[in-house]
């Protein structure tokens, strides 16, 4: 399970770092790479980064935990 956390996590911050290119520049570095947000490539990361970013909702439980004063 530590493996599939560390995947997500890792795709979560390419996610956010096209999503940064994005705001910042106006430039989808996945888009680029694949050949255009239409194209087959650029959906199957864009739906794999989504699908991480479902799966990682479950860590809000653990965030919540930590955050308790002792």
């Amino acid at each position: 399970m530590k493996t599939l956390n560390a995947i997500a996590l890792a795709l979560l911050i390419i996610g956010g770092i096209n999503w940064l290119l994005v705001g910042l520049f106006e430039y989808d570095l996945v888009a680029d790479l694949f050949g255009g947000q239409d194209s087959a490539g650029a959906r199957v990361v864009y739906t794999i980064v989504g699908i991480c970013a479902l799966y990682s909702i479950r860590f809000f439980n653990h965030v919540s935990n930590d955050d308790r004063v002792r």
